[in-house]
């Protein structure tokens, strides 16, 4: 991206102003040479994003932000529904509510090194991965249902985790106002036994060690500590999700036109909240985002299982669990006014700084946990959401490092089988069920996490806590 066409405002913040038919400035946060290193399209399609409908304050970019789906991935909006606001696909993405589930573990570095081929080969073993992958629970539609509304809470109730794994879940496993009517048939049947499977792409499964902590006082607060051993699942609704976005590209196409609303792109296609096409897709996104809860909650049951049987008498628990493909309904100020607002956030993590009645008791003083996932052969971080952040962008920040290669670029330039190898000679272990797919997420397909961390840290948009390096990572 050439930066001669922003405004920079501070070191790590530029400003698009607003022209034509923009309602709205756009702002992108990262520093000089994440900006130069962005596509071109994120600022065509940011300011496109600017131009929608009941917009507030500004269209956002995250530092990861690269070509998406109408909206960049890693961009952010908030849609006022007293102001025509609108709900669309590309703001959300098509794997709902993917997102990543953190648990930390009793165990250190020292007692773990030794038995990690073990315990990732029993991982392996115990939870499904790969394209079309079918996990072990079968659900009849009536339970499809209770999953598609009540989320990760109806998986403990059937003896998949625990009270606490809900407590330190975003929204307690389970956001209101999922319908199951508005979800197709054609959804429905590729849910088949796909709840509790990790599937492919960047989904991933890895045991990590604290390597670094910036924050002793937040790390504390959050059960962390060097050399401890933590595990990190990703992976969002499967099939069903990416179903839902599916249908209601054409819902939302013919919406644009019946309510008029002027689109610079056909990726952006979107209808007004208060109308039944948005009703009824944002209800099918509350499905979608509950069925990813469950995915992720089983997934956690697995780990927990496999962990226990390998080292009894030690102890997992939740860190916390966030989703980056979303749109909520929150409370948020703008120019002074405290407004609900349908944020989205395509390819973004929510990251609310402290008081937010949303957030576990635990939490709640110092400020939400936010997980940033690097690649299969980098470090990833844990930051905490700051009222900074509230103000600035929605209490939203990056969810991860963002490709700079395109899948079909990665898998023309990288061997899945010599990344594994090269990964391996630095101590860390790579299972995958497809050496093309691991191609496809070779490290330096993917920008630098911890240019990209830097820049939300400061920016100002939330605070470094923790690093954590892999020790092992299963791929689908």
């Amino acid at each position: 991206m050439d930066v001669k066409k922003l405004q920079k405002e501070k070191e790590y913040e530029w400003r698009i102003p607003r022209t034509g038919n923009m309602r709205v400035p756009a702002v992108l946060y990262g520093d000089q040479e994440l900006m130069e290193e962005m596509d071109d399209k994120v600022y065509e399609q940011i300011t496109n994003v600017a131009m929608l409908p009941g917009i507030e304050k500004a269209a956002i970019g995250m530092p990861d932000a690269h070509w998406g789906y109408g909206f960049p991935i890693g961009g952010v909006a908030a849609f006022n529904e007293m102001k025509g606001g609108v709900v669309s696909v590309g703001g959300v993405g098509f794997d709902v509510n993917c997102g990543v589930r953190t648990l930390k573990t009793d165990m250190m570095l020292e007692d773990m090194r030794p038995r990690t081929r073990e315990f990732a080969d029993a991982l392996f073993g115990a939870v499904p991965a790969g394209v079309g992958s079918r996990g072990k629970i079968s659900l009849n539609r009536q339970e499809v249902n209770e999953v598609l509304t009540k989320g990760a809470g109806w998986v403990v109730k059937k003896g998949f985790g625990t009270d606490e794994d809900l407590e330190f879940t975003e929204d307690r496993g389970a956001v209101p106002g999922g319908n199951p009517d508005t979800v197709s048939e054609t959804a429905l049947k590729r849910e088949q036994k796909q709840v509790g499977t990790l599937g492919s792409g960047n989904h991933y499964l890895e045991i990590q060690y604290v390597d670094e902590i910036y924050d002793p006082v937040t790390a504390k607060q959050f059960g962390m500590s060097l050399n401890q051993i933590a595990i990190t699942i990703h992976c969002g609704s499967r099939a069903l999700g990416h179903q839902v976005g599916t249908d209601y590209l054409k819902t939302l196409a013919e919406a644009s036109r019946k309510y008029g609303i002027p689109i610079k792109e056909r990726e952006l296609v979107c209808a007004p909240i208060t109308s039944p096409e948005g009703r009824k897709y944002f209800a099918a996104v509350n499905c979608a985002s509950n069925y990813a809860f469950a995915n992720r909650q089983i997934i956690c049951h697995l780990v927990r299982e496999t962990f226990q049987k390998l080292f009894p008498g030690q102890h997992i628990q939740m860190l916390y669990d966030v989703g980056h493909n979303t749109c909520k309904i929150e409370k948020h100020k703008v120019s002074g006014k405290e407004l609900d607002l349908y944020v989205h956030r395509k390819g973004a993590t929510r990251a609310f700084g402290p008081g937010r009645k949303e957030l576990t008791e635990a939490y709640r003083v110092i400020g939400q946990p936010v997980i940033v996932g690097g690649t299969m052969g980098t470090e990833s971080y844990v930051l905490v959401g700051t009222e900074s952040g509230e103000e600035k962008a929605f209490a939203s920040v990056c969810h991860g490092a963002g490709r700079r290669m395109s899948r079909n670029e990665a898998k023309k330039k990288f061997r899945g089988d010599r990344l594994q190898k090269e990964l391996e000679d630095r101590g860390i272990i790579i299972l995958s069920h497809s050496m093309p797919g691991l191609a496809e997420e070779a490290p330096d397909a993917y920008k630098d996490v911890t240019s990209v961390v830097d820049s939300i840290h400061r920016a100002g948009l939330a605070r470094k806590v923790l690093r954590v390096r892999p020790l092992a990572c299963i791929k689908g």
